[in-house]
């Protein structure tokens, strides 16, 4: 897998994640999927993303260069 890959797929799975907290435990779970969203729209803007670069400094390969991957 690469950097990119990873990144989509971890911010899926906490999306939904969260959703099915929110649903079945707490409402307030809800605020976890719009920390995501956020983050992602934040992504989309500056094509830069936090967990993008960790994964590159921890030695994952680098992805085509689509979404968060420079």
């Amino acid at each position: 897998m690469n950097v990119d890959r990873i990144v989509h797929t971890v911010a899926g799975t906490f999306i939904l994640l969260s959703l099915a907290l929110a649903r079945f435990h707490n409402p307030n779970w809800i605020w976890f999927t719009v920390f995501v969203g956020a983050n992602l729209l934040q992504s989309g803007l500056t094509n830069w993303c936090l967990m993008s670069t960790i994964l590159r400094k921890l030695g994952v390969p680098e992805g085509p260069g689509v979404g968060c991957c420079r």
